[in-house]
């Protein structure tokens, strides 16, 4: 049985919650978001706030559960605080550059630049001194975490000299080069 899907996901004040058949919606001072319900589970508004549970005990409806219940907790949170990832860019001569609100240009030594679509809902942000750091914030923890997740395969860090876009905090395990 699922620990994380048994707990019904509490709601602030600060955040509206409606329930109407297996669509979940909540808005909060950041913005609204929705989340459909699997079919198999059964989704209710209680005084405690919302509650996902089996319709069935069977293992798609098991294997459901928790993530669901995940969902909307991610939803109160994108709602009311919102989620962001912070880059670095690592290299000599490697820099990202923001053209108008929907476009990221990196140079990440290619011989090309590499340009990505920004999606709505999403904010990107470029600083640093030699504009070497990226701030992907938005209330969306999946669309967030996919800008992030792009922008960091642009150009992988390498092991042996650290190059190459990392998050930030993130170690990078470094190798030893050749020797004579």
């Amino acid at each position: 049985m699922s620990r994380i899907g048994k707990k019904a996901v509490a709601v602030p004040s600060s955040v509206t919650a409606t329930v109407s058949g297996q669509t979940v919606k909540m808005k909060g001072p950041k913005g609204e978001l929705s989340f459909a319900v699997p079919e198999d589970l059964k989704v209710e508004k209680v005084p405690e706030g919302i509650l996902v549970a089996m319709i069935e005990d069977t293992k798609p409806s098991r294997s459901k559960w928790g993530m669901s219940r995940t969902q909307i907790a991610n939803l109160v949170k994108g709602v009311t605080d919102g989620y962001s990832h912070d880059l670095e860019i690592h290299g000599v001569g490697f820099k990202a550059a923001l053209k108008g609100k929907d476009t990221l240009t990196l140079t990440v030594g290619y011989s090309h630049d590499v340009v990505l679509k920004i999606p709505a809902g999403v904010d990107v942000k470029v600083g640093g001194a030699k504009q070497e750091l990226v701030s992907v914030s938005g209330i969306d923890k999946q669309a967030v975490g996919q800008v992030a997740a792009e922008i960091r395969a642009a150009r992988k860090p390498e092991p042996y000299q650290g190059k190459g876009v990392r998050y930030k905090g993130e170690y990078i395990f470094r190798k030893e080069g050749k020797k004579k």
